[in-house]
């Protein structure tokens, strides 16, 4: 199975099943004397982590991580970065009814058919656990852009028909941690944590929208072709599970505005070159232009419902697919720290592009 890396220059590649012995990430090309801040990255597999709260997947497990190389007296030595979570709460059982049928809006028919052998243990390589690795990985990333001045926050913005009506650069991040659904607006939070309730109760799931801002990139990091910066960003949203769209800047709302609207016009601030507004999601030309970037993650609702469901096995032939299991009846609360993460890694890869790999040189 190839396309388990991701980056150039901080490039990771994780590994593991959901219900195998464990998952990891390999990162390569991290600067030699970075302070690897242990509690940092514990907390944020913790925002992650399944069983925090009851709109969540009840699956208990600690993700406790361990680091196997590439650090030495709490330093990064520039040799690859290996970090190791172990699946300490296993039940492969709960998917047996699935060994031979095929789940509606699952993996489970395209792997069969690709590889003719698949791990049906929770989806075995495609199931959301392989995620964590991505969130250790980007904690990393984010002890490196701290360095750096660069900020990363992401927030649920919309559950359902639930929307937050707020424009993201004045949102109250520190509210996201404040509640359970992470939304930055504590009112809007209860009536989205309400109709999550609401439809766990129905044996149902919903979908969102996660906003995400980065504060303090230096102007010029993407490559104005294809490795555009809005483009890998684009890409690193894609690839987390659930996720139907992206939209930075205006997004689908720039093909109401005509072009004396759209415009970002320049001025200068303080000895500083910045634009009245920000249509251009702080990225022009495929450049970070050293405005804010902001930009919208959207997710369908959780496949894996508590309703029996009609489909077919790998035979053919008409089947029942019993809703069972443990499983989140809305992905958003938990996926913020994948987007903060994903954003994280996309953002260091291209900051240390233009830099050589020795920390004191990096900053």
């Amino acid at each position: 199975m190839a396309g388990n890396s991701f980056g150039q220059i901080f490039k990771i590649t994780t590994f593991g099943e959901s219900h195998g012995p464990g998952i990891g990430v390999v990162i390569d090309g991290c600067p030699a004397g970075l302070t690897i801040d242990k509690v940092f990255i514990q907390k944020e597999l913790d925002r992650r982590r399944p069983g925090q709260s009851a709109i969540v997947t009840q699956r208990a497990e600690p993700d406790e991580f361990k680091i196997l190389s590439g650090a030495f007296e709490g330093k990064t030595t520039g040799t690859p970065l290996t970090f190791y979570i172990e699946n300490t709460n296993q039940k492969p059982k709960d998917y047996s009814h699935i060994k031979d049928n095929y789940r509606p809006s699952h993996a489970d028919m395209t792997y069969d058919k690709k590889y003719g052998h698949r791990d049906y243990r929770g989806g075995g390589r495609s199931s959301a656990r392989e995620t964590a690795a991505r969130v250790v990985a980007g904690a990393v990333a984010k002890l490196l852009l701290h360095k750096a001045n660069i900020s990363i926050k992401a927030g649920v913005t919309q559950v359902g028909h639930i929307v937050l009506q707020q424009e993201i650069q004045s949102m109250d991040w520190s509210q996201v941690e404040q509640n359970i659904v992470r939304c930055p607006d504590i009112e809007i939070a209860h009536q989205m944590e309400a109709h999550i309730a609401e439809t766990k109760k129905k044996g149902d799931t919903v979908g969102g929208k996660i906003s995400c801002l980065i504060q303090g990139c230096p102007v010029g990091l993407g490559e104005p072709v294809f490795d555009k910066l809005h483009a890998d960003l684009g890409k690193a949203m894609l690839s987390i599970n659930a996720v139907k769209g992206f939209a930075y800047g205006s997004g689908f709302g720039a093909v109401l505005q005509y072009g004396s609207e759209h415009n970002d016009q320049w001025t200068e601030e303080g000895n500083k070159l910045i634009t009245k507004s920000n249509n251009s999601g702080g990225i022009q030309g495929g450049l970070s232009n050293g405005m804010p970037i902001y930009f919208d993650v959207a997710f369908k609702p959780v496949a894996t419902i508590m309703r029996d469901q009609a489909s077919v096995d790998n035979k053919g032939k008409e089947t029942v697919i019993a809703g069972k299991g443990r499983h989140d009846p809305c992905v958003v609360p938990r996926a913020v720290p994948i987007v903060e993460a994903m954003a994280a890694l996309v953002i260091c890869d291209h900051y240390l592009r233009a830099r050589s790999g020795r920390i004191d040189q990096v900053l």
